[in-house]
């Protein structure tokens, strides 16, 4: 169970951590606008703009993974599989933040893919 309270704990942070490359993006774009970052956010290309929906979509990953995983935890499905899914998920949304960086969208397509499937799996590996 550690595994997928540490891979839970992980997916959390994602959100957070992939704020890191739009800082720099906006620092570099006039300056930090802390007054309205937001409106900075929406002006930015390239690096920048990809980005901003990376960090977007760490938090819309979060939202279908760490249900699986309070799932899984509560019906005590914890095996092996299940933590070999949750390992999978985190590695592609880490992956999955440097394609969309580096700007290789059918990689990065096929990784958002694998992660979703990490997750629905981990649930119907819950279903009775």
């Amino acid at each position: 169970m550690t595994i997928l309270i540490s891979c839970l704990f992980i997916s959390l942070l994602m959100p957070f951590l992939t704020k890191i490359p739009v800082a720099i993006a906006m620092h570099k774009h006039n300056g930090y606008n802390n007054q309205a970052p937001r409106s900075q956010q929406a002006a930015l290309k390239g690096f920048g703009a990809r980005a901003v929906a990376g960090h977007q979509n760490a938090f819309e990953a979060v939202i279908i993974f760490a249900p699986a995983i309070l799932l899984a935890i509560a019906t005590g499905n914890t095996s092996t599989l299940i933590q070999q899914l949750a390992i999978a998920h985190i590695a592609a949304r880490i992956v999955y933040q440097l394609l969309y960086l580096a700007n290789l969208s059918t990689l990065r397509s096929i990784v958002w893919g694998i992660g979703l499937i990490t997750s629905l799996t981990i649930v119907w590996q819950c279903l009775p």
